[in-house]
């Protein structure tokens, strides 16, 4: 074929080519014109029927009406974008219209009232008749009589924690331990890591602890973290960064969380805090952890973190990380695992020769964040955790900041400005102690006695152990009684156990004090003994106690359970004026011979006859 042939069949195609383009660009034209028409024609159908219904209508009316539009318009927006859903809050508004009925509202108050005498009693009854110190004494006591009145205090708990009788709460006791963690915050219990130019040792302790536990849950070179007072404020620190990264990176405004049921209440308190709305994933109520697949129906444009445990609180399972990691990939959306309650024991489990059927921790990509608790299975004293962060764009997000105070640049890393450097230097102090050897040992026969609860428990007719426990956490229910009386059999015999609602179960962490010889054999035997009795011979009613706490998960008001609730903490705080310590009464027998009256309203002496 000729060179001039070519070239003309070429320009045919071309020719041939730019018709149908413009064939479609025609066509599109006219899809788009069409398009228009259809919408200018709706709208002025709307016109029309707006301008026939005000037709005649008087001016004030239409200003009104379109008022009250928009007002309804912008309520309803914003009670779509709430924190708490519409459900939710309709329920709490009817329920306060209820209560407003005097006849309902009072047989309330009264019912209240009752369950506030019933708190004091049993504060009145763990006292065991020591008195209360209700103001400073005229003269300082001495360090003899302080020690001694501490140890009086400190025996005033009806529970035997040292022997092992308790679900978690103390997770390790040893008195060399108890030694050297004293002599540690001895040395540096006026320090103050918020003055690193003062007390730059303090500071330091605290960067290694965070590094050790990085580098425990595989971090990469970019991990970093801060030491928080507890596993609370390691999830609120969490959230409060991904809000504020959020907002920074994304402009979202309306902040949301998605996760599981079983996720620890701290979150619901970080959704108070920092106004983050949470949307709540249920769990399989037979392997009781998050269905990734449902979690992904949950994430909105306004999502800002995901959320797993490792494991939770109640059942002692693991949410599939990986697949919420993965998904979190997906979404471009932070991932936060909390390990606060068993991140201690996880991290060594595979060491102790109990590997997890997946990973957890920073190894998993996707994973941003980790909440860990040393104070729990990390064996140290009481108020201190990490939380750690993939990198350092989260933890700036952490940060607060003040650049404009008069009193200079302000800072802070965490909730407190001011932070005890003695608990930052028992945490070292006791790492280093124990060591990876020491920790792995520990786990070890942790996790030994908490599979043979579990398989116990599970060899035993009328109960049954909820999902697969993955750590120390056990939780047992029963479909043959109901298991609350086997907690009340434990408490009479000297264990304090915790229960579950929604379904009611009986959870035990098994701490390191729980593999003392004996004490796991003891509980097996007991809840044998119990559990036989229960199926042999149910009971119909429970205590008072797990009467009310049964209660609880059925009232459809929540906001009484948030009442007697709130009530209770006020109790742990209660002092009773009409009995005031020794200390006291000693001074005014010195002053005049007699213990004169006290005011039981306002805590102070009234007239005492040496001042007159």
């Amino acid at each position: 074929m000729s060179k001039n042939k070519l070239k003309i069949l070429y320009g045919c195609r071309a020719i041939n080519t730019n018709c149908q383009n413009f064939e479609r660009t025609q066509q599109s034209s006219t899809g788009v014109k069409m398009a228009l028409s259809v919408v200018k024609e709706s709208i002025d159908s709307v016109r029309s029927g707006v301008n026939s219904y005000f037709a005649g209508k008087d001016a004030f009316y239409v200003c009104v009406a379109t008022t009250g539009v928009s007002v309804t318009a912008v309520y309803l927006v914003q009670a779509i974008r709430n924190r708490e859903n519409i459900q939710d809050r309709m329920k709490v508004k009817f329920f306060k219209l209820l209560r407003k009925i005097p006849a309902i509202g009072n047989k309330i108050e009264d019912e209240l009232a009752k369950i506030r005498e019933s708190f004091y009693r049993d504060v009145d009854k763990r006292t065991k008749g020591v008195g209360y110190v209700i103001r400073l004494p005229e003269k300082g006591l001495g360090d003899e009589v302080i020690t001694k009145e501490v140890a009086t205090y400190l025996e005033l708990g009806e529970y035997d924690w040292e022997s092992g009788f308790v679900s978690g709460a103390v997770y390790f006791h040893d008195k060399s331990l108890c030694d050297l963690v004293a002599r540690v915050y001895g040395l540096a219990s006026y320090t103050n890591p918020l003055h690193p130019e003062v007390f730059p040792g303090v500071c330091k302790m605290e960067g290694e602890v965070v590094r050790m536990v990085c580098n425990l849950f595989h971090g990469g070179k970019d991990s970093c973290g801060s030491m928080t007072s507890g596993g609370t404020e390691s999830i609120l620190m969490a959230m409060k960064a991904y809000r504020d990264f959020a907002l920074d990176t994304k402009n979202i405004s309306e902040p949301e969380a998605v996760l599981p049921m079983t996720a620890h209440p701290a979150f619901n308190k970080a959704s108070q805090y920092f106004g983050i709305r949470l949307r709540f994933v249920p769990v399989d109520p037979k392997t009781m952890i998050v269905d990734p697949k449902k979690m992904a129906k949950y994430i909105t444009s306004n999502t800002i973190v995901l959320i797993a445990s490792a494991p939770n609180y109640p059942y002692g399972t693991i949410d599939p990380i990986p697949q919420i990691a993965a998904l979190g990939i997906k979404k471009n959306i932070p991932v936060h695992v909390d390990a606060c309650l068993g991140g201690f024991v996880a991290a060594f489990m595979a060491k102790a020769g109990y590997p997890l059927d997946h990973g957890f921790d920073f190894a998993v990509p996707g994973v941003t964040s980790i909440s860990a608790d040393t104070h729990k299975y990390g064996f140290t004293p009481k108020g201190s955790s990490v939380i750690l962060y993939s990198h350092s764009k989260y933890l700036h997000a952490q940060f607060s900041t003040a650049p404009d105070w008069p009193g200079g640049v302000y800072g802070s890393p965490t909730v407190s400005g001011s932070r005890p450097g003695g608990n930052i230097a028992a945490c070292w102090a006791t790492m280093l102690r124990f060591g990876m050897e020491g920790y792995v040992e520990a786990t070890k026969k942790i996790i030994e006695v908490a599979r043979r609860i579990e398989n116990e428990v599970n060899a035993l007719d009328g109960v049954f152990v909820f999902g697969k426990p993955a750590t120390s956490v056990v939780a047992i229910g029963s479909d043959k009684f109901h298991v609350y009386h086997l907690l009340e059999g434990l408490t009479k015999k000297g264990w304090n156990l915790n229960p579950l609602q929604s379904p009611p179960a009986v959870h035990i962490a098994v701490t390191h004090m729980l593999t003392r010889p004996g004490v796991a054999d003891r509980f097996i035997d007991d809840v044998k003994t119990i559990v036989k009795d229960l199926v042999k011979n149910p009971p119909t009613d429970l205590g008072e106690k797990l009467a009310l706490y049964g209660t609880a998960a059925s009232i459809p008001d929540r906001s009484i359970v948030r009442e007697f609730t709130r009530l209770f903490l006020e109790s742990m705080l209660y002092t009773d004026s009409s009995r005031p310590h020794r200390f006291l009464t000693n001074e005014l027998q010195n002053a005049n011979g007699k213990i004169n009256d006290l005011d039981s309203e306002s805590d102070v002496i009234l007239k005492p006859d040496w001042k007159k």
